[in-house]
């Protein structure tokens, strides 16, 4: 562990990250090498949490904005977060990798029910955590899943993890011009509305001094090489 810079992450993975060059759905060659890079870490002695998001199979805000009650539908998008949860935890297994899924919703057949001390102790024994269903509560999006779990597992850093390498002043893809920032201020993100993460999960990082790192899944290697030191991507932290 002396050539890593933290102990224990909470790791959120974007569902869409999961879809490869498809439309919806998963990639099984994108789950197994995002499952490889995750074997590395807990091989390395990393504490491992992670929270996955479910757009890839369902975004429950979408289908409420067509008329479908937001509950029912923000219920529908946390099973989705489930499937996802569900998957990566096979795919770790056939690494021999022995990781638990925890639901905020509980479905006994399938996963276990969140229990913070539970999931401590995995976290304890070396056994990576994977946090499925968001908090159990409509209207909190996966990103205040994240920033919750990592607040009560007493993680060391949340790290985001999409498509994109970092934060910008303005959608990279539609304006060449738009800035990069390696370093910015929760205040400054929410104040500018960069959509780092939405505001709940920001409001909760800064209260609770959670240093918060933005970056590409879809980089081979760099999950390890950011924990090895090396600067990847965007840090939100306290300051300006």
């Amino acid at each position: 562990m002396a050539d890593l810079i933290c102990r224990r992450i909470l790791l959120k993975l974007s569902g869409e990250a999961l879809m490869g060059q498809g439309d919806f759905g998963i990639d099984p060659e994108v789950m197994v090498r995002v499952a490889r890079e995750l074997q590395e870490l807990v091989d390395a002695g990393i504490e491992l949490g992670v929270v996955i998001g479910g757009g890839n199979i369902f975004r429950g805000t979408g289908l409420a904005q067509g008329g479908v009650d937001r509950v029912s539908a923000d219920h529908m998008g946390m099973l989705a977060t489930v499937m996802n949860a569900l998957a990566m935890q096979d795919a770790l297994s056939k690494l021999g990798v022995n990781a638990h899924v925890l639901s905020a919703l509980t479905m006994n057949q399938v996963c276990e029910p969140y229990v913070r001390r539970n999931a401590v102790a995995y976290l304890d024994r070396g056994e990576p955590v994977i946090f499925a269903a968001g908090t159990g509560n409509p209207f909190f999006t996966t990103d205040s899943a994240a920033s919750l779990r990592a607040i009560e597992i007493g993680a060391e850093l949340l790290i985001k993890a999409t498509k994109v390498d970092g934060v910008y002043s303005a959608d990279p893809v539609s304006n060449p011009d738009a800035a990069f920032y390696p370093r910015l201020s929760y205040d400054r993100a929410l104040a500018e509305g960069l959509q780092v993460m939405d505001t709940t999960a920001i409001v909760l990082c800064r209260e609770h001094e959670m240093p918060l790192r933005i970056m590409n899944i879809n980089q081979s290697g760099a999950l390890m090489r950011l924990l090895q030191g090396e600067q990847i991507g965007s840090l939100v932290e306290s300051g300006d």
